[in-house]
């Protein structure tokens, strides 16, 4: 029979020391690395962000280690060894890497050792931790975790019977009197070397709180799928369209340069409405293409926009001034172009287009209207659109697209809101042979004779 012995008692460089006497020495136990486990989502390394230890602090199972964080949460590590922490890989703000120690500790001796670190009695005791772990001189085991959990929940471990070594009081013998308590049934979990952290002392138990119902799944209506019986098909280029794809495979190879611009078109639609009415009574309809294209030619020549052709490193000066327009017919995109701009005017110019606009919407555009052209324009505003992307028609140097024509308010030259009818144009130049100066200058011309179309007479040839 062994008897118990009552006093003080602690454990110092491995020996007992009661009422300051020596007693005995204690064999050490093994000392195990705790390492980071993996914590899931794909997580490979943490940062340490607070320890909760020190080397030489002793600590029990579920005993707060560290705190680490991921680029996703926060993570609580708790031990799972009751010993003695002899190191710490990592300092603080440190990266610990999933797999690798990130303490050592010292465990417990073997159950060939009576020694125990983890139980504590002392009869030093407040009446209320009396209440709780000595109930008429019986007393308990259990670390100290395990005796906060107890204390938080309100439970007597004089009521609670001991599964562990020596009757000692496990967390899980605390769960499951609280679940007899509540009539909670709580599942077997596995248990896990990281955990979130407890839950504050005020907060209600898990098992307290009431189970949600399922909702009741939904049975969503069958629908009938169409069956589809179209076959793919495959189509040869031909004609136009083939003749298209060689083109502009080849305008892939030009270095485009794009400026955009803003015209002021409100005197010109003034202008226009007078014209109309001549123009009509002479069996031809005016449109503002003959005034964009005469005023192209009345300036471009001077920056080699009109009648310059790159081909085979060769810059050819065109001594005709062949302006196209791009059509959009029932045969594709056509491009055929008024020839000698140079020396034609503008009621000359507005009746070889309405000739054109004829010929493209029946289909019988010739070879001599599609060929020889030495600029372009593409009236994409009659369609829709502002701004655009023109792509250069090889071997020309240039390409103009015009937005629609819009009533937007403007201020005027006595800052006074007044109403201007507004089109913007999208130029694009072969940047190898038109740097983007010229390009700008020739723009500015343009855009000038447009808002005073009446200074145009005075160049006109």
């Amino acid at each position: 029979m062994h008897k118990r012995l009552c006093g003080s008692y602690r454990l110092k460089n491995g020996c007992f020391i009661f009422n300051d006497h020596l007693l005995s020495l204690v064999t050490s136990g093994p000392i195990l690395p705790f390492k980071l486990s993996d914590i899931g989502e794909g997580i490979m390394e943490v940062t340490v962000k607070e320890w909760y230890v020190k080397e030489g602090d002793k600590v029990s199972q579920f005993d707060s280690i560290c705190e680490v964080q991921s680029d996703k949460a926060s993570v609580t590590i708790t031990s799972r060894y009751d010993g003695v922490i002899k190191k710490l890989y990592y300092e603080v703000d440190a990266t610990a890497l999933v797999g690798t120690p990130l303490v050592d500790i010292e465990t417990e001796p073997g159950p060939e050792v009576v020694h125990e670190e983890d139980v504590v009695e002392t009869p030093a005791m407040s009446n209320d931790e009396h209440t709780h772990q000595e109930i008429k001189g019986h007393k308990t085991q259990a670390t100290p975790a395990v005796r906060r959990l107890a204390m938080e929940n309100n439970i007597k471990l004089s009521e609670v019977v001991g599964t562990g070594r020596d009757g000692r009081i496990l967390k899980e013998d605390i769960l499951n009197f609280l679940a007899k308590q509540t009539g909670a049934i709580l599942p077997p979990t596995p248990f896990h070397e990281i955990q979130p952290p407890p839950p504050a002392a005020s907060a209600p138990s898990s098992a307290s709180m009431p189970k949600m119902k399922p909702t009741p799944s939904v049975q969503l209506p069958v629908v009938s799928r169409p069956v589809f019986t179209g076959k793919d098909s495959t189509e040869h280029l031909k004609g136009f369209h083939k003749a298209m794809v060689k083109t502009m495979t080849a305008a892939l190879k030009i270095p485009h340069f794009g400026y955009k611009d803003e015209v002021d078109l409100t005197r010109l639609v003034q202008l226009r409405k007078e014209l109309k009415g001549l123009s009509e009574a002479r069996g031809v309809k005016l449109s503002y293409m003959p005034f964009f294209i005469k005023l192209i030619r009345l300036k471009g020549c001077l920056f080699g926009l009109l009648g310059d052709v790159l081909i085979c490193l060769l810059l050819h000066h065109q001594a005709s001034h062949n302006i196209g327009l791009a059509m959009d017919t029932s045969q594709g995109l056509l491009v055929p172009n008024v020839k000698n701009v140079q020396l034609l005017s503008v009621f000359e110019i507005a009746v070889e287009l309405n000739r054109m606009q004829t010929l493209g919407a029946t289909g019988q555009l010739g070879t001599a209207d599609l060929t020889g052209g030495t600029f372009t324009l593409s009236n994409i505003g009659s369609i829709g659109g502002t701004y655009a992307k023109p792509v250069i028609l090889p071997p020309e140097v240039a390409i103009g697209a015009l937005g629609k024509i819009q009533v937007l308010p403007r201020f005027n030259s006595r800052d006074e809101v007044v109403k201007a009818h507004v089109m913007n144009v999208s130029w694009s130049a072969d940047h190898r042979i038109i740097d983007g100066a010229t390009m700008a200058r020739f723009s500015n011309l343009w855009r000038d004779y447009l808002e005073n179309p009446a200074s145009m007479v005075l160049d006109l040839k």
